[in-house]
């Protein structure tokens, strides 16, 4: 994938020395409201092997990381490499800059280019600004299991939503 840049705001592939930023990113946004259980990393080396160099998009602005999308198939078989999920995460102070936008069309754009044909997720039914923003980037739900997780005291469903991409 090229670097992509947009105004202020470059998208590339992560790389080794945005570990840090990505996990210090990962313990502020992902809470009881966004994930169904707390992402903890033992180590920088914990994380990079569950998310190695390029298996990410990376927003900078200027030299500070403000998002990332993961992606990558969601099993290992062969029928299934069409389809990629992804996982989008962008630091609270740059919300509502258009960055997640960019991130989900720059990862439309690479998938489209790798042969993916459909793009999949994840989302609890209590983050409702998450479900907005799916929504509004082209996502449609796809299934639902109901009430799957007890979080903060009250059942929460888990929603699959997908975006299919033009060949």
């Amino acid at each position: 994938m090229q670097q992509i840049n947009k105004g202020t705001f470059t998208i590339r592939l992560s790389e080794i020395r945005d570990a840090r930023e990505l996990i210090t990113l990962d313990h502020m946004i992902w809470t009881q409201d966004t994930t169904p259980g707390p992402l903890v990393w033992r180590s920088r080396e914990d994380y990079l092997l569950h998310a190695p160099p390029g298996s990410q998009l990376v927003a900078l602005e200027g030299e500070r990381l403000c998002g990332y999308l993961g992606f990558g198939c969601p099993s290992g078989m062969e029928s299934n490499r069409h389809v990629c999920e992804i996982n989008i995460a962008v630091h609270p102070e740059f919300q509502r800059r258009g960055i997640g936008r960019l991130l989900i069309d720059a990862i439309k754009q690479h998938a489209g280019n790798n042969g993916i044909r459909k793009l999949r997720l994840r989302v609890l039914s209590c983050n409702t600004p998450a479900l907005a923003f799916y929504r509004h980037c082209g996502f449609r739900e796809e299934g639902r299991l109901k009430e799957e997780f007890y979080l903060g005291g009250r059942y929460v469903d888990e929603i699959f939503m997908s975006s299919m991409l033009r060949p």
